[in-house]
């Protein structure tokens, strides 16, 4: 019966929309903040560079452009730009370039370029474009489906603190997919992304706790993670928060709530929506 609820995990949670929630600033930390940040001046001095060939000013300036930071938001302006820094070996533009390939967003669909960028930047050490690699594998777009890859590939980037990597590779060992199936394994990695606020992975934890695989069974703490994610708008947690609650006595309801404001209280960075 695990067996069943572990693929019932994997199935639940892994199979969600990844580019609809991966933002670019998902993929490349701390740029949006860095181009927040810039004067008119830097801007003005971002786009000579980058006419001068500069890679990352060239990667910058499509940054810009994409989100109206500076000039007039063009998408197109954005990919070309990046294409420039991609061709110079660029890791960062390369796994917004391949993005755009796999959404089909302003340059025509296709999964093969897609993988062809996201493995050169991944080669490099990008852990964004290491964990977009292994879902290509997972879905099997643009190569062969192939679990054990998509799980290399995730490993990498989970290993480098990518959170949606690291929920990735839990949702692999519930799910026995790739790797040999591990419930404490699955339990270790959804801990790590919950701790960086990704609400799919607490809402693993909701179900790891829920039926007691990889952790003794404890509602309170399934309340409280299904809180957590359901705070964020994860409608899966919030629709499994108001059926089981039903069977939960007020002692578990409180301390679940307990439990849900002292995590909030003591991880702020994980930007948890309240």
């Amino acid at each position: 019966m695990r067996g069943f609820f572990g693929l019932v995990v994997f199935s639940t949670l892994f199979f969600t929309g990844i580019f609809a929630g991966y933002t670019k600033a998902d993929l490349t930390p701390n740029v949006a903040e860095f181009v927040e940040k810039m004067s008119i001046e830097e801007m003005k001095q971002i786009r000579l560079d980058a006419e001068q060939g500069i890679a990352a000013a060239q990667f910058f300036l499509g940054w810009m452009y994409a989100e109206g930071k500076g000039v007039t938001q063009d998408d197109k302006q954005s990919v070309a730009w990046w294409r420039k820094a991609a061709d110079q070996g660029y890791a960062g533009a390369q796994t917004l370039l391949g993005a755009r390939y796999a959404k089909g967003k302003d340059v025509p669909q296709d999964y093969k370029q897609a993988v062809a960028l996201f493995r050169k930047a991944a080669d490099q050490g990008d852990a964004a474009a290491q964990f977009l690699l292994g879902w290509m594998y997972v879905e099997g777009k643009g190569v062969p489906q192939d679990y054990k890859q998509a799980a290399l590939w995730y490993r990498k980037a989970a290993d480098q603190g990518d959170a949606a990597a690291q929920f990735g590779l839990g949702a692999m060992y519930g799910g026995g997919r790739g790797v040999a199936q591990d419930y404490k394994q699955a339990v270790a990695w959804y801990q790590k992304a919950s701790e960086r606020g990704e609400p799919r992975a607490q809402f693993g934890l909701c179900l790891m706790y829920l039926y007691g695989m990889g952790v003794p069974q404890d509602y309170a703490q399934a309340y409280m993670w299904a809180n957590l994610a359901a705070a964020q708008g994860f409608k899966d947690a919030i629709k499994v928060r108001d059926d089981f609650v039903k069977k939960l006595i007020p002692s578990q309801i409180e301390e679940g709530q307990r439990l849900a404001r002292e995590w909030i209280n003591t991880h702020p960075q994980a930007q948890v929506a309240q």
